[in-house]
């Protein structure tokens, strides 16, 4: 569960994305002595003491007239209205600058808790550097070296001390993300499911900037829909915007049970499509391929035949996900929708007992040994399941290294002929016996 959102800000120079490719633990901001090198927001996700938040990367903001200035800070603003908490860097080598004053006034009009860290603060002699901060009127500094990783954690701590303490409650009942590349119709869906107009609709892309959640009850159960804005590909997400909207799918499918993966019918399946889909299926979340729009479709008795066959083999990680074919226009087949809702969030929730989950596991062993691989064979002794949503398993064997991935295909094929598991991803992990 994301805990909160942290937004870096300050000038440029200070080290901000050193400080970012820190939190993250790898290197995912371009880092250059040259001022400017990032102009636009980056994501990222980091982690302290279990917690999970969301890091964003920003440009730096200056009074001086310079090229890009006005979409820098624009992102920025976006930045901070979407953070619960502000990481203020700025260079306690260059002492308090106009950029600096002008930054911490735009900060205090937001009202958002602000951590300030002293940057370049490489060793004890520079420590006095930081007291000149105290001059901005924010939180006490924190003296740190981006480079050396020194205060990093001093960071961390005030950082997660900082995020909210109320989690937003949860809604009642399974709560599913409508996902999909602008303009396939996600918002149209919404309103078919819900029989009445609660979501904006438009032919212009990118209408829907945010992600609503929606509770609803049918059939005496209970739901809740999330819709999210169309997903751009990174690089031609020139909108700022659009970019806020990407941010909020991500968090929309996090926190959701079962993904609702629309393809417009119209358009056909497209690049982007598979980028999209890839953030669901790398979360672990349950999915319902949606190819709307179908009573756009030309077709004969062999169409939706076809069409499948494309969908599997142009998404061949999504094999276990079953296909509906609908229209949110003219309400075709939206009925379905909810059963397989249901029917998904169960197989994402199923618990296998373990002498019946060995008993499949050794079956497949026997009737198909795992291939010799430098003169050795894989020996799967016991398997157990440790997690849910996804369904984890466990195979305890002889050597983790002889696990190939086609045997790993092997016994999730066997699972699923055995438990079901329709719509949901299932995770194969190798352990040793010792």
């Amino acid at each position: 569960m994301i805990k909160g959102v942290v937004a870096i800000v300050g000038r440029p120079n200070v080290g901000k994305s050193t400080i970012f490719n820190r939190i993250l633990g790898e290197r995912v901001s371009i880092v250059e002595d040259t001022p400017g090198v990032t102009r636009d927001r980056i994501y990222g996700k980091g982690t302290w003491l279990t917690q999970d938040f969301r890091v964003i990367d920003t440009g730096g903001i200056q009074l001086e007239n310079q090229p890009f200035q006005e979409e820098i800070k624009a992102q920025v603003e976006i930045a901070i209205e979407e953070a619960d908490v502000i990481l203020f860097v700025v260079n306690g080598r260059d002492g308090v600058t106009g950029d600096d004053e002008f930054i911490a006034r735009m900060l205090r009009r937001s009202g958002k808790p602000v951590v300030l860290a002293v940057n370049k603060i490489d060793d004890a002699t520079l420590q006095g550097n930081i007291y000149e901060f105290y001059a901005l009127g924010l939180s006490e500094p924190i003296a740190v070296s981006g480079s050396h990783g020194i205060g990093i954690g001093d960071v961390m701590d005030a950082l997660v001390g900082a995020f909210p303490e109320k989690q937003q409650p949860e809604l009642e009942g399974i709560r599913f993300a409508v996902i999909g590349r602008p303009n396939v119709g996600k918002s149209s869906l919404v309103n078919a499911l819900l029989k009445e107009e609660r979501v904006i609709v438009s032919d212009i892309e990118g209408t829907t900037r945010d992600a609503v959640d929606t509770p609803f009850e049918h059939d005496g159960k209970h739901y809740v829909v999330v819709d999210t804005a169309g997903i751009r590909k990174r690089g031609k997400v020139y909108e700022n915007i659009e970019k806020y909207s990407v941010l909020r799918a991500m968090s929309a499918i996090e926190r959701c049970d079962v993904v609702l993966f629309v393809i417009d019918g119209e358009s056909g399946i497209r690049e982007q499509d598979k980028h999209v889909a890839g953030y669901a299926h790398e979360a672990g979340k349950p999915i319902i391929i949606v190819y709307n729009k179908w009573d756009a479709v030309e077709k004969d008795e062999k169409t939706m035949n076809r069409v499948t066959e494309q969908i599997r083999t142009q998404f061949v990680y999504l094999s276990y996900a079953p296909i509906l074919f609908v229209s949110a226009k003219t309400h075709q087949r939206v009925n379905t929708l909810l059963p397989m809702i249901e029917d998904v969030y169960h197989y994402s929730q199923l618990r296998i007992a373990t002498n019946v989950l060995n008993e499949v596991v050794m079956d497949a062993q026997l009737t198909t040994p795992a291939p010799t691989h430098n003169g050795q064979r894989l020996k799967i002794l016991y398997a157990s399941q440790v997690a849910v949503a996804p369904p984890t398993f466990v195979l305890f064997v002889n050597d983790p290294q002889l696990l190939h991935f086609s045997y790993r295909r092997y016994i999730e094929n066997r699972l699923r002929e055995a438990f079901g598991f329709d719509g949901s991803p299932i995770r194969i992990i190798a352990r040793s016996k010792d």
